[in-house]
């Protein structure tokens, strides 16, 4: 599975399956089950270190998660998020604080942020490093917004979104993560784009879906755009593969 497949998918109309994983037992399960995509994810330091935020996690820290997802996950398109103060300075750090991620593994970083993040964008794809952006909640700016809310309802901020999303692509983003956007604005956003959009919490009119994979085994805290698909299944081999199948044949999310 590659970026090129994930877009394929998108023009074919076909939903991208994406889960956070962090270890390589899960890993090797999410690659048996044909999950299409990994995103090693900066919730490790929510669900793994235990911490309110994710601000916390270092990029020594989700490199060694990074080494050992990549381990069992030869056939699945592993996405890492790129930590808290690795991205922020100029291009170049970032450049080489990626190529740090994808020695380890990495076939993608993902950057949070809008328009801000363009120069950057451009300058690491055109050195080869194939770059996932997210927009709508950010929750490494949670301490700037505040609180986890919904994003893209009123006219202003979607138009915004729109405009922004648009912009990264035109950067050379590859593909768009969308959490907690408005799903009418998401459906927006995925008909302007020609880039596969991935949402959490962004509801069903997104070409994929992904969610923390502890939120599927319905461990930790209930969130109102989860589902514990674990209830529902005799093993975790099942839950996951449930997860995949309803995503992909549009059952989940619901709206």
């Amino acid at each position: 599975m590659n970026i090129k497949d994930l877009v394929l998918k998108k023009e074919r109309q076909e939903k991208i399956t994406m889960l956070t994983c962090y270890d390589s037992t899960f890993a090797e399960l999410l690659e048996r089950c044909k999950l299409d995509s990994i995103l090693v994810g900066d919730s490790l330091g929510m669900v793994i270190k235990g911490d309110k935020t994710t601000l916390t996690v270092s990029l020594d820290e989700i490199k060694y998660h990074l080494k050992c997802v990549s381990t069992k996950s030869s056939n699945t398109f592993l996405i890492v998020d790129m930590p808290f103060s690795t991205f922020q300075e100029n291009p170049e750090k970032t450049f080489f604080h990626a190529a740090k991620l994808m020695d380890s593994g990495a076939q993608m970083v993902k950057l949070e942020g809008g328009a801000w993040l363009l120069e950057t964008i451009e300058f690491l794809t055109t050195r080869g490093v194939p770059v996932c952006t997210h927009l709508g909640m950010l929750p490494q700016s949670i301490h700037k917004i505040g609180c986890y809310r919904k994003f893209g309802s009123s006219e202003h901020e979607k138009e915004l979104l729109v405009k922004t999303a648009t912009s990264l692509e035109n950067a050379g983003s590859e593909l768009l993560i969308l959490e907690l956007v408005n799903s009418k604005t998401s459906k927006q956003i995925t008909e302007v784009l020609k880039i596969p959009t991935v949402g959490i919490g962004s509801g069903k009119f997104v070409d994929g879906q992904v969610l923390v994979l502890y939120d599927i085994l319905g461990i930790g805290k209930k969130l109102s755009f989860a589902k514990d698909f674990l209830s529902e299944s005799n093993s975790i081999e099942e839950c996951i593969k449930n997860y995949i199948q309803s995503v992909k044949k549009g059952m989940f999310p619901e709206n």
